[in-house]
């Protein structure tokens, strides 16, 4: 049962005004389709709804929506002896009653660009022609970029288009991280890493030129990117962005360095703004969250600490947690949602497998909202529940994996599925209820410690589960805001930290049975800090956690 929130006068008439300015676009959405019950089997942000537009399509991968509401998806792999699958709703419920499947190649990448629909197969990307008041294109298609390499890893080609006439296409390492002998442990890497010349990176071609060969044609626009599914133009700032797959495996390959803990936790998944000529550090460099750096990789020589050569490599803009498998990317450009959402980036993370033997992370879809070019404030979950699962331990366990995501006319937001095929439409139904919420919010955030050390380990270790405000996921993983867990016993809370915590407990009323892995890879500084910045937050006003006392329950583990 949602509590009833008690509203500070000081936040009324600011509701107030948000309520008359948005009355009109309220008014609009009764025209809005009837949302499923159960939100279509999703655990979405509040005010918000969603319904199942169609499902058993076939892999899908990314998809596009048309000015007139029909759907464009691309199949991974051959489904009905075609390669994509187009959607159309005749009778005004929201849900696909027309499927056509067509194509004769698969594939990841698909987008409406100046007549044509865009795709990208594994190793070249063509255009159908579009006809008028049709669903399905022309199926003789024109090939624009082909030359890619034919490689099992990373083989897919999302890409997108500026303003100005260019197409951007990723072009996946076929590696971990250019080792001599791949994927083999204490193998070291190749030094200049040859695979650079022809993948790594993201390369620019002409969106309207026919038969461009990658390397004769294209242009390497960005490099030193091991993978980048969710790459995305954001047309309000004239800028490319993706979301970067980390690489895998430290601790296998090198045991010597790094705990399963420590793998599970590194190295971040990197949102990339874009330039040309920007270096990212593949295969020699990867982001460390918790250092806030790009360290030297140990197949060139480092240790985990040691930058480098790193230095002088690109940052990103935000990390999200590791392994979670970013895949696409959208700036939200309409007008349905909330101001907060408005220009800000939605990811869709596929998820992990690389965190075994601990519980698996990610098959969520995240917001993070932006100002200008730049993220304005922590990334949050948006939408949850794909796995069907409370705990996840192996991949093939997911009931879906969120993979795709496109804007409707409407402004309503489309995520796809590469398990099953099912497409879900989410729309805003709640203008009342987000204004009470973020004012709420808004007052819950007056006690968070501005720019303290431990919000940054929070934002890595502990925000996925317990969540950016700290009231954790109903059923799954408890609140850390106003609760004896928190503020009580601070030996109890650090062992927990440090020890991790497994079989039932009981937090505000409601039993959780969820498994937390020990955080064994934090220093006793980090254990401190982080601890302080939840007893101060959330509604907590519990005194701090000293690195001593930390050193101390260390001693007598």
């Amino acid at each position: 049962m949602r509590k009833t929130l008690a509203i500070p006068v000081r936040f009324q008439l600011l509701i107030g005004i948000f309520l008359i300015q948005t009355g009109c676009k309220q008014a609009d959405q009764t025209a809005l389709p009837v949302p499923d019950p159960d939100h279509g089997g999703l655990i979405l942000s509040a005010g918000f709804d969603a319904f199942i537009v169609a499902e058993e399509l076939g892999p899908a991968r990314h998809l596009v929506v048309a000015e007139n509401g029909d759907i464009y998806v691309a199949l991974n792999n051959m489904s009905k002896g075609a390669g994509a699958v187009a959607l159309r709703d005749t009778t005004g419920d929201g849900r696909a009653d027309v499927v056509s499947y067509f194509g004769t190649v698969s594939g990841t990448g698909i987008k409406l660009y100046g007549g044509y629909l865009y795709f990208g197969s594994d190793t070249a990307i063509v255009r159908y022609p579009m006809i008028g008041g049709q669903l399905v294109p022309d199926e003789t298609y024109e090939v624009i970029a082909e030359g890619f390499p034919k490689d099992r890893q990373h083989a897919s080609k999302p890409f997108d288009f500026d303003g100005e006439g260019n197409m951007y296409v990723n072009v996946g390492a076929p590696s971990n991280a250019c080792m001599e002998q791949m994927r083999t442990r204490g193998s070291p890497g190749m030094d200049p890493c040859p695979i650079l010349e022809y993948a790594g990176g993201i390369w620019r071609f002409d969106a309207h030129s026919l038969h461009q060969h990658q390397l004769s044609d294209g242009y390497r626009y960005s490099t030193g990117i091991r993978n980048a599914v969710a790459l995305r133009w954001n047309p309000m700032v004239n800028r490319l962005y993706a979301v970067q797959h980390g690489r895998d495996q430290l601790n296998q390959f090198f045991p010597e360095l790094f705990n399963a803990q420590e793998n599970a936790n590194l190295p971040a998944e990197e949102f990339l703004m874009l330039a040309n000529g920007a270096d990212f550090g593949w295969p020699y460099c990867y982001y460390d969250p918790f250092r806030q750096s790009k360290v030297l990789a140990p197949e060139y020589g480092g240790d985990g600490v040691e930058t480098g050569r790193c230095e002088a490599k690109t940052d990103p803009i935000m990390a999200f947690p590791a392994h979670i498998a970013p895949n696409d990317l959208l700036f939200y450009q309409g007008e349905q949602f909330p101001e907060k959402y408005h220009g800000g980036a939605f990811v869709a993370f596929h998820g992990s497998w690389n965190r075994a033997p601990l519980e698996q992370e990610g098959y969520y879809v995240v917001f993070v909202p932006f100002s200008n070019e730049l993220p304005s404030g922590d990334w949050e979950v948006f939408a949850d529940g794909f796995t069907g699962k409370d705990i996840l331990m192996n991949p093939g366990d997911a009931r879906h994996r969120p993979t795709g995501l496109a804007l409707g006319p409407d402004g309503s937001l489309y995520v796809a599925d590469s398990r099953s095929g099912t497409i879900w439409r989410i729309i805003y139904t709640g203008e009342e209820e987000m204004a009470q919420e973020a004012a709420a919010d808004s007052e819950s955030r007056e006690v968070v410690i501005a720019d303290h050390p431990g919000e940054r380990v929070y934002n890595v270790a502990c925000l996925p589960c317990h969540q950016s405000d700290g009231n954790g996921v109903p059923g799954m993983h408890p609140p850390l805001s106003e609760t004896e867990w928190v503020n009580g016993d601070k030996e109890r809370l650090i062992r927990i930290v440090v020890e991790g915590i497994e079989g039932e407990i009981e937090v505000k009323g409601e039993t959780y049975n969820s498994v937390m892995a020990p955080l064994s890879h934090l220093d006793a500084e980090q254990v401190a800090d982080v601890l302080t910045f939840i007893r101060r937050s959330f509604g907590n006003d519990a005194s701090e956690v000293t690195t001593e006392e930390v050193e101390q329950v260390l001693q007598n583990l």
